[in-house]
């Protein structure tokens, strides 16, 4: 007598079908939209799994504030009698920013290397969420330190608390967003992480230099040489110098910048840092999208 084998139920379609249900705030959102969060949360982890990233990228511009606040203190007075230390200050919660987005970037020759990049790179969400995702997470990481350190000058009595503390943050945001942009554009075609960072350093210190965070941008007033009508136009054309000359304004909104230095109107100072945030952002995104090369280096 021979026994039936009874088969196993047909799987209906409709649920066959069905793609799995992902967990989680990235499921819930379109795939892009995940991809860039799921991005931006993995640079999260990385950085505070990196207890020495945590505290150099604070500790390091602090020592700088006191060291050279302190030690350069009789150097100069700046508008409304600020002392050196007063100065120092926009430069050195720039600084902070800058940092962050130097180790920020340089993650994605890591990932590169790992085999990680590739991997997400023939997903099909396209290329913008690589960009957010690191611009994004990078740009959060940064902002948090400078708003961490804000708020210790804050509590130290280092510049006056007023309601301008919201155009500082806004403006801190901006430039997080900028400086990781910029990085994502030396990054993304290097497979070197020593080459990355001389030409983050041969461009970055030149730039924050040049700022007026260190030195008031020169004025053309009366009889200046050749050399500080130089320097002074490479401080002008500079575009970090408007974000730097807002934050400085915005710290100290009592004080009248413009009557002493150079201090162009807060319009201009934001439509540059907007602008320069833009560009670097699309110029990052152009680059992405035309260079193929870069996606296969390992």
């Amino acid at each position: 007598m021979s026994v039936m084998t009874p088969q196993p139920p047909a799987s209906s379609p409709a649920i066959a079908d069905q793609p799995a249900a992902d967990s989680g705030i990235g499921g819930a959102l379109p795939s892009g939209l995940g991809a860039a969060w799921m991005l931006a949360k993995r640079e999260w982890v990385r950085f505070f799994r990196q207890r020495n990233r945590v505290i150099s990228a604070v500790v390091q511009p602090l020592l700088f504030w006191l060291l050279f606040g302190t030690g350069l203190q009789g150097a100069f007075v700046g508008a409304g009698d600020q002392t050196f230390l007063e100065h120092f200050l926009p430069g050195t919660i720039a600084l902070i920013v800058l940092f962050t987005a130097i180790f920020a970037t340089i993650s994605v020759i890591e990932d590169r290397r790992e085999g990680f990049m590739q991997a997400v790179l023939v997903a099909p969400v396209g290329r913008w969420p690589v960009l957010a995702g690191k611009v994004l997470g990078g740009s959060a990481i940064a902002w948090v330190q400078a708003v961490l350190f804000l708020g210790l000058v804050y509590l130290f009595g280092a510049a006056p608390f007023s309601l301008s503390v919201i155009g500082v943050l806004v403006l801190l945001a901006v430039i997080a967003v900028s400086m990781c942009s910029l990085g994502m554009i030396v990054a993304w075609p290097m497979d070197s992480t020593q080459g990355f960072h001389a030409i983050m350093m041969l461009g970055l210190m030149p730039m924050w230099l040049l700022s007026g965070t260190f030195f008031p941008v020169p004025a053309f007033v009366g009889s200046i040489s050749w050399g500080q009508m130089f320097l002074g136009g490479l401080m002008r054309a500079n575009p970090l110098t408007y974000p730097i000359v807002e934050l400085r304004r915005l710290l100290y909104p009592a004080i009248d910048f413009g009557a002493t230095g150079f201090a162009p109107a807060p319009a201009i100072c934001w439509a540059v840092s907007l602008g320069f945030m833009v560009f670097t952002t699309a110029v990052a995104w152009r680059l992405m999208r035309g260079s193929r090369r870069a996606d296969l280096l390992s």
